[in-house]
């Protein structure tokens, strides 16, 4: 099947036409082959990655392309792994010897020996992965397609080249990874390589977290993000990665009273905020927004089904979660943990918007104000129409609001205008616990709108304070 007639992408095909004549004067053949092509036929837009398979050495091969470019480029080779990488005009090109695999039960790390393309295409995890075009002049454009990638692609499906139990069993991340593309392409897995996963689940123990979250972080950047958390909870692999997601499934009923079944709400609300931000770390918030809802259930016989304090139960329980999965323990967590902890207090300023519980807000949340509320209107998941419109209207009176207020009392971030230094020096203090008392006092009476955030309301403030306190000013 001939399948570059068309072809028309002025950078790849001169980079092609590089490979074609390196790989002639080397006398090997060449193959593009993998991701590149499942996109090129599904017409997903220009590839910034190409793998390159040659039947012979793949470091030579980079070496000879690099050296017939006009740029020039500088060849990174990798030996341990028989592969090397170059960039030209804004694409990576990585290339590698064609090669055959063997597994041990304990590494995903194969031997590798040197292969045929036959067998390297016997290696790839999918079908729809182990499509080769052909760069060799005889036979230019042909596609390879040994395992009906081809159809799979026109029937949206997810298949292994060969058994599903050996291909997930030598390698687990390939059931990560199976999810992961059958979200970002809403392709279905074939039913027997589904069940293979769940048969092999308890096989990912031996994948590190940080690989294991590469692919988590793709699923939740996919448009559908739901699509991914659903199938990695049917195969039991979300049990092992996110306890925490799936101990909120279920619904409980007591004395005819029941809660919602907070598992399910959540993915609502990730694939709500995926149609409104890019932002992986606002969708990780959204992902463990009710996280603190499990260890929080509690039954009222006054008021039924309670969660009291879920959202500073679950901003604790996100550093440990981090800590824990390989996630960067820095500001990013830092955000997540803030958009947990604050994720309910919009929603309740909705029901009655004042001006002090708005300053508050906006203190508490700086700069992430507006990440919070996308957060917050992402959490409507009411079917009743009357009250989804509503919710977003009181929202829209949140917003108002707070854009009111932010210009009138500038509380962003803000800090009081009577600085430590300046009580000190005040009542001739040193380094003590009341200057911080005072400071308090003053920033909370801000706050609440006792006076406007100024120097010369602050300062007369400070001075009543430190006098009720014992203090004098000097002199």
């Amino acid at each position: 099947m001939q399948i570059l007639e068309n072809y028309n992408l002025a950078i790849q095909q001169n980079i092609f036409g590089y490979i074609t004549k390196a790989a002639k004067e080397l006398k090997v053949d060449a193959f593009v082959i993998g991701g590149y092509v499942r996109d090129y036929i599904l017409e997903r837009g220009t590839a910034k990655d190409i793998d390159i398979v040659a039947v012979g050495s793949g470091i030579a091969l980079a070496l000879k392309v690099a050296e017939m470019l006009p740029t020039k480029p500088k060849v990174q080779v990798f030996k341990t792994y028989g592969t090397a990488m170059l960039r030209y005009q804004d694409i990576e090109v990585e290339f590698v010897g064609a090669r055959k695999e063997s597994y041990s039960e304990d590494s995903r790390n194969p031997k590798v020996e040197e292969g045929s393309l036959q067998e390297d295409q016997n290696r790839r995890d999918f079908t729809i992965n182990a499509l080769a075009i052909s760069l060799n002049e005889d036979s230019l454009g042909d596609l390879l397609d040994p395992f009906g990638g081809v159809d799979d692609l026109k029937s949206k499906l997810i298949r292994t080249p060969l058994n599903p139990d050996i291909t997930y069993s030598d390698d687990p991340l390939r059931m990560m990874r199976a999810i992961r593309f059958a979200t970002q392409l809403n392709f279905q897995i074939e039913k027997e390589s589904l069940k293979a996963i769940a048969r092999n689940e308890q096989r990912l123990g031996i994948i590190t977290r940080e690989r294991v979250m590469v692919e988590v972080n793709k699923i939740l950047e996919s448009p559908v993000p739901s699509l991914g958390f659903l199938l990695l909870e049917e195969t039991g692999l979300l049990q092992q990665i996110l306890p925490e997601l799936t101990d909120l499934k279920g619904v409980q009923e007591v004395e005819g009273q029941k809660h919602k079944d907070n598992f399910y709400h959540t993915l609502e609300v990730v694939d709500n905020i995926s149609g409104y931000t890019d932002d992986l770390w606002l969708r990780w918030a959204a992902l463990l927004h009710d996280i603190g809802k499990a260890p929080t259930k509690r039954f009222s016989k006054k008021i039924g089904w309670t969660f009291h304090n879920h959202e500073f139960v679950g901003s604790k329980m996100v550093f440990k979660l981090f800590k824990r999965l390989k996630l960067p323990l820095n500001n990013k967590m830092k955000f997540v943990q803030k958009m947990v902890l604050l994720s309910s207090r919009p929603i309740v300023l909705a029901s009655e918007v004042t001006d002090s519980a708005i300053r508050r807000l906006v203190f508490d949340a700086g700069d992430e104000i507006e990440s919070l509320m996308t957060l917050c209107e992402a959490d409507i998941t009411t079917k009743n129409p009357n009250k989804f419109k509503r919710y977003h209207n009181n929202f829209k009176l949140v917003r108002a609001k707070i854009k009111e207020v932010e210009e009138r009392d500038k509380v962003r971030n803000f800090e009081p205008p009577i600085t430590g230094e300046i009580i000190m020096k005040t009542f001739g203090l040193e380094p003590c616990r009341e200057i911080g008392q005072i400071k308090d006092f003053i920033k909370e009476s801000i706050l609440d709108g006792m006076i406007p955030n100024e120097y010369d309301e602050a300062y007369q403030l400070m001075l009543k304070k430190g006098k009720k306190i014992g203090l004098l000013p000097n002199g």
